[in-house]
């Protein structure tokens, strides 16, 4: 599944990142979040992945990046407003 594909190479960037993720709990990723130049960085539950609102903006990452996600981790062409309100009906659920 292309989704799998970029979580994994997502991840393993960060890995590789001078910020690591140190930060970032176990259960939870670090994406990217913005339209344009400046990315705001977000720690979200792993288990938001799954979830069909979600595919939608992971679908759109890969629409617009493939497999390239130039900040390093997975980066979501999104506002940020949007990105907000999805995950906190995601926390809801």
């Amino acid at each position: 599944m292309a989704i799998r594909q970029i979580l994994k190479r997502s991840l393993s960037s960060e890995k590789r990142s001078s910020s690591g993720p140190a930060d970032v709990p176990k259960g939870y990723c670090a994406v990217y979040v913005g339209e344009s130049e400046y990315k705001q960085r977000f720690v979200i539950p792993v288990s938001y992945l799954n979830h069909p609102s979600f595919q939608d903006l992971l679908c759109q990452a890969k629409e617009e990046f493939g497999f390239y996600h130039p900040m390093g981790g997975l980066t979501i062409p999104c506002s940020k407003d949007l990105f907000i309100g999805v995950t906190s009906y995601l926390s809801r659920t």
